[in-house]
């Protein structure tokens, strides 16, 4: 028999078990025979009939608290169940709980070691047929739970009716809909250890509501790629030997108002315009406040819905693909926000992050830190990292905020962190996820990038895992962008006794896979534009902008250039509006953009300038034997014996007549010149060529705040 007050949780929907009560159970009649007994939950109802697919019909008789059974002899079979009501019309549906669970023991085993590499198959909403019956599965983990119901606008947001089973000691939780298909909109209802309802989004769910409203959405993909060619030519690659310069970009401030379709045409005409070979996209994952740039994230697996759908999205990605342009997305595994209706909290229990606040909470961004020790909690971040790059064909991730991951003394004094097990600094379990990371994607998707923001020296960011690094394949050279950006801020005046900020970067140029960041986090918060930093009046910004770009292209590493740099916006970047397009109708502006894009191309075109990156060997440091104070001067060689030399200036003033030696005698010839009259520059330089005597000598006129790149002349 069953309790009564078994009967009223199960009614309630406040039962663990739903499925052990309600659906079709064996058992024997008074006689002994074995019988099925069926059993409903249809509170208010007049009469239940269960109708077989045999045909038979059995009538339920109402027991208790609105759950109703009968009995019937014979096979088990598929069933439907006829509800009539007093005042409505009859109500014929299919029975959530005469279904077996959608989540399998193996797929239980690989969560609970935390190595499910596709876990979004398995957890969220799924669309599917099961026994003969189309619906949506819903699978969530909530180990602290006392009971699970999903609500939505299929059932009134009443979910005392579909309440889900739990699957062992998994904290997984699991019931098939039937009936609910694509664009329904859910959330879970969990019952916490304190006996408190609470209403929390899908952390697994692949569509969110457009924000303010926080609503999950089931959907599934249609979408059908073309970037065959693109994937096929990735895998075969390794980027640290390939041209890499990275536009970033804010989609919502890019060209307010156009969505993932709509963006692609001027965004790919853009990019092959200025000749970069990737784009990199701030966070795109659903986050509740636009303000935070996507970097406060409460839907890890679901595109943001501010500009479409995940298959709007995957349609941008395989056009950028088919032009031949790589797509990198900013991830953010380090903190999320503490927005009751998402991840924090989500039982009533720590759950996804750390229980201890001292390893569990972002003071400075009042944020929660995820529990990286815990399996199923490094599973869901593994996860989906894969995610994006397997459904969303990504050629890259960027990693935010990596220092805050691997310091548990990150932005805390003395006593408000915890020290690991051997006494350090460092978050043994941060480490081990984010080499498990790096080492998984790599292994399941070749000739991608994963880039590290990392603002420490911390050794071996880029080294493999099999060495003991982190196995990133880059990492943003943070120490570069901060010395060379004091050093060009100061007045041309003055540089001369500050050399070091510049040069100091060859140092440590080849520790590891560097990316040169100039990013949107360069432009905002008082720090101005790129231009605006410049000092002088206009002519002089622009030429110091050209200068610091074209030796920042020339630097050993990759380039990475926030939107809006390029034409030399003036004002800071905000969120909130769009870049100041309206400055490409100024010349000199339009001329910046002119030289970026002259930047581009030839930075493609010439390997002595990214095909050993790595390498120390391939780079040299001139200047002897006359060294002027304002002048930087380095060669770097391709593996074909390709040579290209940068010679920068930093002084206001031309210099007449340098004596330098190249590294090959003979006649070189100006590959670039950012002081070109075609740039806005005063068109000071060498008539095009050099020509250095047989022990490479070579007298040189730089140009006033101006930079020439020289390649030997083949003819």
């Amino acid at each position: 028999m069953t309790s009564d007050e078994l009967l009223d949780r199960v009614a309630a929907g406040a039962h663990h078990a739903p499925h052990d009560v309600l659906g079709l159970h064996e058992g024997r009649d008074a006689a002994g025979r074995p019988i099925w007994r069926v059993r409903a939950r249809r509170p208010l109802a007049e009469t239940v009939t269960a109708v077989f697919a045999d045909g038979d019909r059995v009538p339920l008789a109402h027991v208790r608290s609105g759950i109703w059974e009968g009995t019937r002899h014979g096979r088990a079979d598929a069933y439907e169940l006829v509800t009539t009501y007093p005042d409505g019309p009859d109500f014929t549906a299919d029975d959530p709980y005469r279904h077996l669970p959608t989540v399998g023991e193996f797929d239980l085993h690989l969560i609970a070691e935390g190595r499910h590499e596709r876990l979004w198959e398995v957890l969220g909403a799924h669309v599917r047929d099961a026994d003969g019956s189309s619906g949506t599965a819903f699978a969530v983990w909530a180990p602290d739970a006392r009971a699970v119901r999903v609500v939505g606008d299929f059932n009134g947001w009443d979910g005392a009716g579909h309440a889900l089973r739990t699957l062992g000691s998994s904290g997984i939780w699991e019931l098939f809909v039937p009936g609910v298909g694509i664009g329904t909109v859910y959330k879970y209802e969990i019952l916490t250890p304190d006996g408190d309802w609470i209403l929390k989004a899908d952390p697994l769910a692949r569509l969110a509501e457009t924000p303010p409203a926080t609503g999950s959405v089931v959907t599934a993909s249609s979408y059908a790629w073309r970037d065959e060619d693109w994937m096929g030519a990735r895998a075969s690659a390794q980027p640290v030997d390939r041209p890499m310069s990275v536009y970033e970009l804010h989609m919502g401030s890019w060209r307010p108002g156009l969505g993932y379709r709509d963006i692609a045409d001027p965004l790919i005409a853009h990019v092959h315009e200025l000749g970069f070979t990737h784009v990199e996209f701030l966070p795109l994952a659903e986050h509740p406040f636009g303000g935070s740039w996507g970097y406060q994230v409460s839907g890890y697996y679901a595109p943001t819905s501010r500009f479409g759908t995940p298959d709007d999205l995957r349609h941008l990605i395989d056009r950028l693909h088919q032009a031949g342009i790589g797509v990198l997305l900013d991830w953010v595994p380090g903190h999320f926000p503490k927005d009751g209706f998402a991840l924090g909290r989500f039982d009533g229990r720590p759950v996804y992050e750390h229980p201890d606040p001292r390893r569990g909470e972002h003071r400075d961004w009042g944020t929660y830190i995820f529990d990286y020790g815990r399996n199923e909690v490094r599973n869901f971040l593994v996860a989906n990292a894969l995610y994006w790059l397997d459904e969303f064909h990504v050629d890259g991730l960027r990693v935010d905020a990596v220092a805050s991951m691997l310091y548990l003394d990150y932005s805390r004094v003395d006593g408000e962190w915890e020290p690991n097990i051997h006494g350090g600094r460092e978050n043994l379990e941060a480490i081990r996820f984010l080499q498990e990371t790096n080492a998984t994607a790599y292994r399941l998707h070749p000739g991608i990038a994963m880039i590290a923001e990392e603002s420490t020296s911390y050794a071996g960011v880029t080294a493999p895992t099999s060495q003991g690094g982190l196995g990133f394949g880059f990492k943003w050279n943070m120490g570069w962008m901060n010395d060379s950006l004091v050093y060009v801020e100061r007045d041309p005046m003055y540089r001369s006794y500050h050399a070091g900020e510049l040069s100091f970067s060859f140092v440590y140029a080849f520790s590891e896979n560097f990316v040169l960041p100039i990013s949107h986090d360069e432009v905002v918060h008082g720090k101005g534009s790129l231009l605006s930093k410049m000092p002088g009046d206009h002519w002089r910004k622009l030429a110091n902008a050209r200068a610091f770009l074209a030796y920042m292209w020339s630097h050993p590493g990759k380039q990475l250039l926030f939107m809006g740099q390029e034409f030399g916006q003036l004002s800071e970047w905000s969120e909130s509006r769009s870049l100041d397009w309206w400055l490409l109708d100024q010349p000199s502006h339009r001329q910046l953009q002119d030289f970026v894009a002259a930047l581009g191309r030839t930075y493609r075109d010439t390997p002595a300038l990214w095909a050993r990156d790595g390498d120390a060997d391939a780079f040299r440091r001139l200047g002897a034997p006359d060294w002027h104070p304002d002048v930087l001067a380095f060669s770097r060689e391709d593996r074909d014996g390709g040579m290209l030399v940068a010679l920068c200036n930093f002084g206001g003033n031309p210099v007449d007549g340098m004596v330098l030696d190249l590294p090959r005698p003979g006649r070189w010839r100006e590959l670039l010149n950012s002081d070109a009259v075609a740039y806005g520059g005063s068109g000071v330089g060498n008539m095009g060529t050099v020509d250095a005597d047989a022990q490479g000598r070579a007298r040189v006129t730089l140009p006033p705040l101006g930079v020439l790149w020289l390649v030997p002349d083949r003819d």
